[in-house]
């Protein structure tokens, strides 16, 4: 991979290594050696401004596309060299399941966010998502992260994704033509953008709670501005959700 050279630094003026820094070509070469690991990749963004721009240009597409290459394909077989929320965002999409605070977008529920080893993201998944008439736009969706026995709320998912080239989907132009009211305080955990409850819309279909298995009034979920998608649901008892995926 050819490397364009950057002629302008971008070190803070309290910076420690403002008398040089190893050049791009070998911070890449080192990182793809070490499989673009993600903790390191956030603990090389904290040393300054420079490492930071660095990591959100360059290492965490790199990530982006070591992860999930077919999907990272797809998203931008626009053309579009970038994804919608920077790449950072993305990286942290799919490696992070964000959970909720208490008063937060799911009310009074409090699962603390947490990182999760590997998930899988479906493109056919994220059809049952969609209502029929928006059904030719592209949605990336999760299997949900499962929390059991969350007290009174029962067993919990956590499900999220990202729709492609959100800018011009049908999902976002209906959202618009409903005026649908953007959440007051709360914002995306991914990329901190405003987010659109999808419930409030009236435009989470049936389809979603067969698929994710989960009890049909018990699903919500959220869309930022940049196309992030994250909900949650609770899940029915497993004989109950094997019947609920027969009848999808």
């Amino acid at each position: 991979m050819i490397l364009t050279k950057q002629y302008r630094c971008i070190h803070s003026s309290s910076c420690q290594c403002t008398s040089g820094h190893l050049s791009e070509l070998v911070i890449f070469l080192v990182f793809n050696h070490l499989n673009w690991n993600p903790k390191l990749i956030a603990t090389l963004s904290c040393a300054c401004k420079w490492f930071d721009d660095l990591a959100k240009r360059l290492l965490w597409k790199e990530f982006c596309r070591t992860r999930a290459p077919k999907m990272m394909l797809d998203l931008q077989s626009s053309g579009s060299h970038s994804v919608d929320g920077n790449w950072r965002a993305l990286g942290k999409l799919l490696i992070y399941c964000s959970g909720c605070k208490k008063g937060g977008l799911f009310n009074n529920v409090q699962v603390p966010g947490h990182f999760v080893y590997r998930t899988r993201f479906s493109r056919t998944s994220g059809k049952s998502f969609l209502l029929p008439q928006c059904r030719t736009d592209v949605l990336y969706v999760s299997d949900p992260c499962e929390h059991l026995d969350q007290s009174e709320e029962g067993d919990l998912g956590f499900f999220r994704g990202i729709f492609k080239s959100f800018a011009a989907t049908n999902v976002r132009r209906m959202l618009i033509n409903k005026g649908a009211k953007l959440h007051p305080t709360e914002v995306c955990p991914y990329c901190k953008a405003k987010l659109w409850s999808m419930l409030q819309a009236n435009m989470i279909p049936q389809s979603a709670s067969c698929r994710l298995g989960s009890y049909e009034d018990c699903i919500e979920y959220f869309v930022c501005l940049n196309g992030h998608m994250l909900g949650i649901c609770t899940l029915l008892p497993l004989s109950d959700s094997e019947e609920a995926s027969e009848k999808e």
